[in-house]
């Protein structure tokens, strides 16, 4: 039993080499004279304790009481071989009941037991070696407290040969003192021969640490996490399930309820309505489970009409109005769609002014001409135009009115192009009814597009801004819409005066006669448009997005815009509605575990129809970022108005959107295929312009855009007439088409945003620039000019597409390599192949971004894409190759000439940069 004077923790006794041990009584002898100090007693006791059965703690022990516990095989000496024995819970554990003498017999017994198993037998082999390879002995017994549970690194010899440890060095004499500070670093020093106990730990425990530390970097400083989770992530949701539940879960009835809510009350952008539809995106957006929901404020330039401030008057000789246009339409909205808003143009001229009255068809280039050479002096008149023709840009209307010396410009809805002349109208049909007033703005997008006053920058209330006379896409003359029933009472009024209109001029109001141009001396007519101007009104647009799980950095983009002129139900919110019924069903995949390989953000824009400039305003804010991790860019802006589906956009979304094409079925064609009723029509893959918010992410920052809506004869746009219950009842029944938009841009968003490898075309990209070029050659031909020089080509351009097909060809093998891969590894993708898919993702998406120009169009510098871009005098319309065409309309083929050899390097560029 354990002294109860002394509880103080002992080291362990030495333990004795082989010859010491068989040498009996003689290293017995040496013990004897062992110093006893408590330490160095503990140390003799528990060596003798090797030898025989007397423990020198027991008061009362024989050699009957230990040996029953020794058991046979004892060597010459005493000393015996190790034995093992089972777990003896008595012995180990002993009750106060058992004698003092039993207690220390097993303490004794188990103590011995666990030294004779670490003696060195190297007295065997002819050598004695070191200690134990632990620093200390770990007891077992409850009773013996000097032998307390301490972990410690074992004592490594780092040398060979004999060490000691109480005995002194190798070949020390008997008598020298144990405990020598030198003998002990001796000890340390020693390195262990090979084949023993103390290197083979060594070499285990190297390896241990190795593969630890294998095991740490693949869990952390690889992507093995990444590829775990996407791995489980696609195990869990399986892609095809996951497409089904899309499409089956979008709800015509929600739809609805959403479009009804946010065509409720008039939300003109920077208005009160629209600050309220603001914070009410932005909860919808948190209550449907968007993460990261931020509301993003610019300050930008926009005008309002005065109370009283506007009005289309006939003057009599007095100078005193003799009829007055109504200009706004009469309600049809009621309470059920709150106030009207007031007919104006955005971003229209101040001003009060007066001139005869001419009526100039369309308002194109060629009208105007046209009257000069019919002899009619344009100079301080006010022009009548029409909507419609090419171009159809009311902005266009209004500056080329402006070039030609007019003081102002009326723009009305002639039934001819959009009225009972075509079939029934609003309230009833798709057309614009007498009183109906299309709205819009007048800025020129061809020239700026975004905050007129920050061409190229974010428009953050601390920026510098241009002064509105020095922004070249406000116009200088103003402008006012109409309704042809006031039209109706101007063109009568011109009866007789100038010359009758050139063929194909007459329009459709009813109760004219016969059409005349007027001239200087027709009647006079005032042009009033007095308005508030607000260089740094705030606009608000709204994102939320699901963070992607493989490349969160990487963005696929839904954008929307909320401002409409009216109360919008076709522009904007049949895609409003939409891009909310996706948000709901995808948020409740998030909900459920979901994510995608890549983030997906929805962004509800402001002040698009203001000239875009919500969705300017973000990309010039975040340009670099854009540039880099934005994949792709859906747009949804006037979505529904009918059944026929129309796309436009780059060419890396042609096959995507053809196979998704084939698997959404139209209820009312008795569930043909919407890819049938495309190449029924011959459906192509449409260019685009600049008529909405797609253009800065795909003219500025070289984003992948994509443009969607199923189209309608006609729709009463931008008018008091575009109302839920024109939707409802008229523009889509039932809600059938924007259900079959929401289930193909649902699915268009899974695949991009979770496909492995990005599904872009680029051998359609390819074919397409070869098409294009082609098409610029010929238009080239067409063109006549003394400066035109006579070996003029643009063979360099032929020659750079050669180039991306061989490119191309060479790029997309890869995909077929790591297809191969995946197939023969059954499934299963290494973390290295993983990260070249990434790279191979990135670069497929960087090819769009790499045919910018930094210059940009020369005058329009903005725009900086080498293929798409919007037409200088058709922004609607797209254009492909629009700074060369530009330079060549401006007569100047040196430069055009130059042009086609940067066009041509910036596309062998691009191509190079795909297989470097």
């Amino acid at each position: 039993m354990a002294p109860a004077s002394d509880q103080r923790y002992y080291p362990a006794p030495p333990i004795p080499s082989y010859d010491e041990a068989v040498a009996g009584g003689s290293w017995q002898q040496r013990q004897h004279d062992y110093p006893h100090s408590p330490v160095e007693y503990g140390r003799a006791a528990e060596g003798q304790s090797l030898l025989t059965s007397r423990h020198p703690f027991s008061s009362s022990s024989s050699p009957s009481t230990s040996n029953q516990h020794v058991g046979s095989g004892r060597r010459p000496g005493g000393y015996r071989a190790p034995t093992v024995e089972t777990d003896d819970e008595g012995g180990l554990l002993s009750s106060d009941s058992e004698t003092d003498s039993d207690t220390d017999a097993e303490a004794d017994h188990v103590r011995r037991e666990m030294q004779e198993m670490d003696i060195d037998d190297s007295g065997v082999h002819g050598e004695a070696r070191g200690r134990s390879t632990w620093g200390k002995r770990i007891g077992f017994s409850l009773s013996l407290p000097q032998w307390r549970w301490r972990w410690r690194l074992p004592r490594i010899p780092f040398g060979r040969g004999r060490t000691t440890t109480g005995s002194g060095a190798e070949g020390a004499e008997p008598g020298q003192a144990s405990g020598n500070s030198d003998n002990s670093r001796a000890s340390w020093l020693a390195f262990p021969s090979l084949g023993s106990a103390a290197l083979f730990l060594i070499v285990g425990r190297v390896l241990a640490i190795l593969l630890v530390m294998g095991f740490l970097y693949l869990l952390f400083a690889s992507d093995l996490f990444t590829n775990m989770a996407r791995r489980m992530n696609n195990n869990m949701f399986d892609p095809i399930k996951v497409r089904n539940h899309v499409k089956m879960s979008i709800d015509p009835r929600s739809i609805r309820g959403l479009m009804q809510h946010y065509t409720g009350y008039a939300h003109i952008a920077g208005t009160e309505g629209d600050f309220a539809l603001a914070e009410d995106t932005e909860l919808m957006f948190r209550r449907f489970g968007l993460e990261d929901v931020t509301r993003d404020t610019y300050y930008v330039y926009l005008n309002y009409p005065k109370e009283g401030g506007r009005a289309v008057e006939i003057l009599g000789g007095d100078g005193k109005p003799t009829w007055s246009a109504k200009l706004e339409e009469d309600d049809p909205g009621g309470e059920k769609a709150g106030h009207q808003t007031m007919a104006f143009h955005g971003h229209s001229k101040s001003g009060d002014v007066s001139g005869p009255l001419l009526y100039a068809n369309y308002g194109t280039k060629d009208d105007y001409r046209r009257l000069k050479e019919l002899g009619i002096d344009t100079q301080g008149a006010i022009a009548l135009v029409r909507y419609g023709g090419q171009p159809s840009d009311r902005a266009l209307k209004v500056k080329e009115a402006e070039k030609a010396g007019f003081a102002g410009c009326l723009i009305y809805s002639d039934p001819a192009d959009d009225g009972f002349v075509k079939g029934d109208t609003a309230p009833n049909g798709p057309y614009m009814p007498a009183d109906g007033v299309q709205r819009g703005a007048v800025s020129l997008m061809s020239y700026v597009v975004g905050d007129v006053l920050t061409p190229g920058w974010g428009s953050r209330q601390d920026q510098p801004r241009l002064k509105p006379e020095e922004s070249p896409a406000l116009p200088k003359i103003p402008s006012l819409p109409l309704a042809w029933r006031d039209a109706q009472i101007l063109l009568q009024h011109i009866k007789e005066y100038g010359v009758k209109v050139p063929e194909g001029w007459a329009g459709g109001v009813p109760d004219i006669g016969q059409w005349w141009t007027g001239n200087s001396t027709s009647p006079t007519v005032r042009l009033k448009n007095e308005q508030d101007e607000v260089t740094k009104q705030p606009i608000w647009n709204v994102y939320g997005k699901i963070i992607g799980v493989e490349q969160p950095e990487k963005r696929i983009i839904i954008g929307n815009h909320r401002d409409s002129w009216g109360p919008g139900a076709a522009d904007p919110h049949s895609g409003t509605a939409v891009m909310l019924e996706l948000i709901r069903i995808f948020g409740d995949l998030l909900a459920d575990g979901w994510r995608p390989l890549r983030t997906i953000e929805f962004m509800s824009w402001d002040g698009e129809e203001y000239n875009l400039i919500g969705s300017t305003e973000y990309v010039e804010q975040n340009d670099e970022l854009l540039r880099n991790d934005g994949f792709a860019y859906i747009n949804l802006d006037t979505a529904v108005t009918g059944s026929v589906l129309h796309a436009a956009g780059s060419p890396m979304f042609n096959r995507l959107l053809l196979e998704v094409l084939n698997d959404i079925q139209d209820p009312v064609f008795n569930g043909t295929s919407l890819r049938s009723r495309w190449d029924d029509r011959h459906g192509e893959l449409e260019g685009l312009g600049a008529g909405s918010d797609y253009v800065a992410f795909q003219d500025i920052v070289g984003m992948s855009s994509l443009d969607l809506h199923f189209d309608g004869p006609a729709y009463p746009a931008h008018s008091s007439y575009e109302t839920f219950d024109w939707m409802d009842q008229v523009g889509d029944p039932g809600f059938v088409y924007h259900t079959l938009l929401g289930q193909l841009v649902g699915r268009l968003i899974l695949e991009l945003a979770d496909r492995p490898i990005l599904p872009f075309d680029m051998a359609h990209y390819s074919n397409s620039l070869g098409k294009w070029i082609s098409e610029l050659e010929a238009w080239v031909g067409e063109q006549k000019s003394d400066k035109k020089p006579a070996g003029f080509s643009v063979q360099p351009l032929k020659d750079a597409h050669h180039d991306i097909v061989t490119s191309i060809r060479e790029f997309n093998k890869w995909e077929l390599s790591w297809e191969g891969s995946i197939i023969s590894s059954g499934g299963f993708e290494p973390a290295g192949l993983g990260r070249k898919r990434c790279e191979y993702n990135a670069r497929m998406a960087r090819f769009e971004t790499d045919l910018l120009d930094e210059a940009g169009i020369p005058n329009r510098t903005q725009f900086k894409h080498v293929v798409f871009g919007p037409q200088l005098e058709s922004s609607y319309d797209e254009e492909y190759f629009p700074s060369i065409r530009d330079t060549i309309r401006a007569d100047e083929w040196e430069a055009a000439g130059i042009l086609v050899e940067r066009v041509a390097n910036i596309i062998k560029n691009a191509g190079r940069r795909l297989i470097e």
